[in-house]
């Protein structure tokens, strides 16, 4: 592995060495998702504070795009996921030298640093052929790390022209080892290659030997909403499959994306202890609320020893909620503030907000009051709770709520990449589903729109944001537009999985596994959009460990399912029954023990 920048040659740290090849296994993951689908096995991340912000890979063939390369791709998407068009502070992970064209756009973002995999001959742009990183005549030089996981990724690509020359004898004949990646695969051998099933094969996936027995299945379920908790469904998995082998070694970590049942599982997972404090529900009622407080050693950089987990759902959720178009209207998030506040003066250092099941459209402006920020009217009046009040709004000062939460880290985990406003924004799309009227979502749109340019104004008065435009933050529409509130305050939205998995310790755990068993209640395209079986799938493939999930329900087609990284799904009813029988307690754990016993036995042949 080398190193270089323009005029220095720094020295790079064993910690760097070590996080670079995390992330380069997370661009390997995605190169064998583009084997997977028949394209040439090339796959990226983009890194932006020691996170993952963005994924692509190669897909060149099935767009039909020249520019659609998995660096390329991997940039667009950071870019949109920070709101900027620079990447400064980006690190970008690609598993092939990057080209003149993938390189040429590392220079106009502006990113600190490049990270491959395997060198290419015939192409490439960062040191082989052409040089566009040290390039004075440019407006932009970065540094770029060559070599990691150099075998890897060129065995990838070997393993693909192999395969492809074995199932489609009209492959071009040039196309071999790692010479061959900056080639067009011809649209005949593409053809015969994916009809011959040779793409998936083990040469184009790191999964362990097929003669290897399986000793240790890591279960990462999350829960069956309305039916189990998570912990529930992995005690019964456990059950079934110690039944069905007694040898296997079944270690249960349970797991969410920051919706139901995340707060159990964190609970579990860090022996957190609840705590109770009076809060206002979403239509201002007094209640008896609870979060969790929690103490773990810091396992990542920005990880807090104290901290605070809330979810939005037990003060301002749709079961709290008559769903008629008045509480829709008038349902407030000050409750969340107030549970924050109660957090932060007890000690909490990191505050996380799982954002799922909320039942308001205020754009948080419930939360930003409970924290001490004034919104007012055209008279200095303060305005009405919830998203009617927004109609009404005229200024917002942010400065007290930035004091009340002073060296706090406030953290919103979500499964959404909604923005604020639009046709995918927080009224149009989840407004109906709250009780929010159809026809009127236009009007309501329109003054989410003005409070989201008085909240971005009155961000950059006291923040430097890192972001363009605060509505157009891919989550900023989380839970009713409580995403862009968070990121108002300083605070950040992040994939609720990925936060979850990080904090129980998920990668600690896989690397001594041979089979990661994960699911949920449902399992449908929408699960490829950030939920937890996708997210575990995505660990689990770049550390080359076969994924099962056992779910309660599944739609008939699965394709971006298992192009990210599940390989076998499996439901769990085993006979005849209605939803409702089916989601009685007894009939689960029942379907549930039965269905680990079935992953039992075929883990034995």
């Amino acid at each position: 592995m080398t190193d270089r920048l323009a005029g220095e040659q720094p020295a790079e740290s064993r910690d760097q060495s070590a996080a670079d090849e995390r992330f380069m296994r997370e661009a390997i993951a995605e190169a064998q998702a583009a084997a997977c689908e028949g394209e040439v096995p090339i796959g990226a991340v983009v890194v932006c504070e020691g996170k993952v912000i963005a994924r692509a890979h190669n897909r060149r063939e099935l767009d039909e795009d020249p520019s659609a390369h998995a660096e390329f791709a991997a940039m667009v998407a950071a870019a949109r996921a920070l709101g900027r068009w620079r990447l400064t502070g980006c690190t970008v992970y690609v598993t092939l030298e990057p080209c003149c064209m993938c390189a040429g756009l590392m220079v106009n973002g502006r990113i600190d640093r490049c990270v491959y995999g395997a060198a290419d001959p015939k192409g490439g742009a960062l040191g082989t052929l052409y040089d566009l990183a040290d390039d004075a005549r440019l407006n932009h030089r970065f540094t770029v790390t060559a070599g990691v996981l150099e075998h890897e990724c060129a065995e990838l690509l070997r393993a693909f022209f192999s395969s492809l020359r074995t199932g489609a004898s009209e492959a071009p004949a040039e196309e071999g080892g790692v010479r061959a990646a900056s080639t067009h695969s011809s649209k005949q051998g593409l053809a015969a290659c994916q009809a011959a099933n040779a793409v998936p094969a083990a040469a184009v996936r790191s999964c362990r030997p097929a003669s290897r027995r399986v000793r240790r299945v890591l279960l990462a379920v999350d829960s069956f909403k309305g039916s189990a908790s998570s912990a529930q469904v992995e005690t019964w998995l456990a059950e079934g499959m110690r039944r069905g082998d007694s040898a296997l070694d079944v270690v249960a970590l349970p797991v969410g994306d920051g919706g139901e049942g995340t707060a159990e599982a964190l609970c579990d997972a860090l022996g957190a202890h609840p705590r109770s404090a009076r809060a206002h529900d979403l239509m201002g009622q007094e209640i008896e609320a609870s979060y969790l407080a929690f103490e773990k050693e810091a396992e990542a950089p920005g990880y807090a020893s104290a901290g605070a987990f809330i979810e939005v759902a037990s003060v301002a959720g749709l079961t709290q909620s008559s769903g008629s178009p008045a509480a829709a209207l008038a349902a407030s998030t000050y409750g969340v503030g107030e549970l924050v506040l109660d957090a932060v003066s007890r000690g909490a250092t990191t505050v996380y907000l799982g954002l799922g099941g909320s039942a308001t459209s205020d754009g948080g402006s419930g939360m930003l009051a409970a924290l001490g920020a004034r919104l007012t009217d055209a008279d200095g009046r303060p305005i009405r709770p919830g998203l009617e009040g927004l109609a009404d709004v005229a200024h917002i000062e942010l400065e007290p709520a930035n004091e009340a939460l002073r060296s706090v880290r406030l953290v919103a985990l979500c499964d959404v990449t909604n923005p604020l406003v639009g046709p995918r924004g927080a009224v149009r799309v989840f407004g109906p589903q709250k009780g929010l009227p159809t026809d009127a979502v236009g009007d309501l749109d329109r003054h989410m729109i003005r409070f989201g340019a008085l909240l971005d104004a009155s961000c950059r008065a006291t923040l430097n944001p890192p972001f363009r435009s605060l509505p157009g933050v891919p989550g900023a529409g989380a839970a009713g537009g409580l995403g862009a509130a968070v990121l108002a305050l300083g605070g950040s939205v992040v994939s609720g999985v990925d936060e979850v998995l990080d904090l129980v310790g998920f990668d600690r755990a896989l690397a001594k596994a041979d089979v990661v068993v994960t699911g949920e209640g449902m399992l449908d395209e929408q699960s490829a959009s950030g939920k937890t079986p996708l997210g575990v799938a995505r660990r689990a493939r770049a550390a080359g460990v076969p994924v099962i999930a056992v779910v309660g329900g599944r739609e008939d087609r699965l394709d971006d399912i298992y192009r990210g990284g599940i390989d076998v799904v499996l439901p769990i009813i085993r006979r005849p029954m209605s939803l409702s029988e089916a989601l009685q307690p007894d009939e689960t754990r029942e379907n549930v023990v039965c269905a680990g016993e079935t992953v039992a036995r075929l883990l034995r042949l």
